[in-house]
């Protein structure tokens, strides 16, 4: 992929986190008309459209067409056309892979035209509760029914498409508490959802079931299937592959360490975002939506939260 292109998915992530931390009023006054969806193949049937929210998997078969997560409502025009330069076959399936609006946003127009919903039992419970985040600053309103997954499941399920065996499973506590990775086997290719941003630091949506620990478990659950030839998609950021995702395995347990080590000496937050404990990684990692003294901060609260369980 050209360097322009590079820069245009970086982005449509900073785009895409931006939308998803604003108020609703903010997203709904985006120009979408300025948003350009992009398509690169794959192999095997799958392909990833680039938008304006979390990166989409495309899988064709002769028994219609599974997209892994949606966008944003307003881009489902835009995201149609990309996929019928793929297919012409009906959206049959969607699989989310968590709850976030950049990933579920075009539940509704795609339900309505006749595709099935699925996801893992929290994003159902989180949709339809609505959410608050306060680190955020920004309130969710619950999902109209016609959102909503129509088929939840607790741990994994499985999914056969015309040749292809595509496993959706459940990684506890990750970016969420209801994440999935996807993994399609016979393409080879593996959609990490928001448990791996491939370009910069992750967004770790504590309020949600969210934790450290549990990315890298996310990580180390999808490692052991994949080799030198697995596409990676990630939730947001270019295709990955192994190295890039072992890479990024490496960052994220070297500032869980580095901000443990401080919180472990009783360092205030403010001491430990002083203390810079990212500035290993902070040029390759830091220059998204996520700065480093945010993910210092995220990283420090949710160690925080553990202390705090711990002692109640």
């Amino acid at each position: 992929m050209r360097r322009d292109s590079h820069a245009l998915i970086r982005g449509a992530f900073v785009l895409a986190l931006v939308l998803w931390a604003a108020p609703p009023a903010q997203a709904q006054g985006t120009d979408w008309s300025k948003v350009a969806v992009k398509t690169e193949a794959l192999g095997g049937g799958v392909s990833v459209l680039f938008g304006a929210g979390g990166n989409i998997g495309v899988f064709v078969s002769p028994d219609g067409i599974l997209l892994v997560d949606d966008q944003f409502a307003p881009l489902t025009p835009k995201i149609r056309a990309a996929v019928k330069t793929l297919s012409t076959r009906p959206v049959k399936l969607v699989l989310n892979t968590h709850w976030h609006g950049d990933h579920v946003g075009g539940n509704v127009p795609l339900a309505e035209a006749g595709a099935t919903i699925i996801a893992q039992d929290n994003v159902r419970k989180r949709m339809t509760e609505g959410q608050v985040s306060k680190f955020f600053e920004r309130t969710t309103p619950p999902a109209e029914h016609a959102a909503l997954p129509v088929i939840t499941f607790a741990r994994d399920v499985t999914l056969h498409l015309g040749e292809e065996t595509i496993q959706a499973l459940h990684v506890d506590n990750a970016h969420t508490d209801g994440d999935v990775i996807v993994k399609f086997e016979k393409a080879n290719v593996i959609h990490m959802g928001d448990t791996y941003f491939s370009s910069f630091y992750p967004i770790i949506d504590l309020e949600s079931g969210g934790s450290i620990n549990g990315m890298i478990a996310a990580v180390d659950r999808s490692l052991p299937m994949i080799d030198v030839s697995t596409k990676v998609i990630a939730g947001h950021g270019p295709v990955g592959n192994l190295a890039g995702l072992t890479e990024y395995r490496a960052m994220l347990a070297g500032v869980r360490d580095a901000i443990e080590k401080l919180v472990k000496q009783n360092k205030s937050l403010e001491e430990v975002v002083a203390a810079h404990p990212t500035a290993p990684w902070d040029e390759k990692w830091g220059k998204g939506y996520m700065k480093p003294d945010k993910f210092t901060e995220v990283v420090y609260n949710d160690f925080k939260s553990v202390q705090q369980r711990a002692t109640n």
